[in-house]
């Protein structure tokens, strides 16, 4: 087995962590596993390991840095690679940006819409849309654009009021 860090040696060093149920495993070689710091007991976190391979010690170029409000310091993220609280955010901002795209692929989180919602999200988004340029519409004067838009914004609203309901 190879080391998922450098990809080329032997793994020597087996880690496995549950998290909430769930099992993040990483294999080491000697050499990246005392790179990480791994002859330390609290010196590491799989989530540093294996998400930005030491992105969590890149959050600020201050290791001293702490949250005003929970007093969550730079040490704590990378031992548990959680957070301490809201204003977190804000106090390492200047890293996280990278560390949450190596993780999640990007650094803005979408959410998710259930599919009976999608079409009422499109719609209700597309009204919004239509409003604003009615209103620029009615203050430049262009009344027969406003009246295409108004009956646009109408034709949208009542597909939101017929939409059927699937019932299980």
């Amino acid at each position: 087995m190879t080391c998922d860090i450098c990809k080329k040696n032997e793994a020597t060093v087996h880690l496995t962590q549950i998290i909430d149920s769930k099992m993040l495993k990483i294999d080491l070689c000697e050499v990246c596993s005392k790179s990480k710091g791994l002859q330390e007991a609290n010196g590491f976190s799989l989530a540093d390991l294996q998400v930005g391979l030491g992105a969590a010690e890149e959050i600020t170029g201050n290791a001293s840095t702490k949250c005003s409000v929970c007093g969550f310091t730079q040490a704590d993220f990378k031992k548990t690679g959680r957070l301490g609280c809201s204003a977190c955010w804000e106090t390492f901002e200047q890293g996280l940006g990278g560390l949450l795209k190596a993780m999640h692929k990007s650094d803005r989180h979408v959410g998710k819409v259930p599919s009976k919602a999608a079409h009422t999200l499109v719609i209700t988004e597309r009204i919004k849309q239509l409003t604003g340029d009615l209103e620029q519409a009615i203050q430049s004067e262009k009344y027969e654009n406003a009246a295409q838009l108004r009956d646009q914004i109408r034709e949208l609203e009542s597909q939101l009021k017929v939409t059927p309901v699937k019932s299980t």
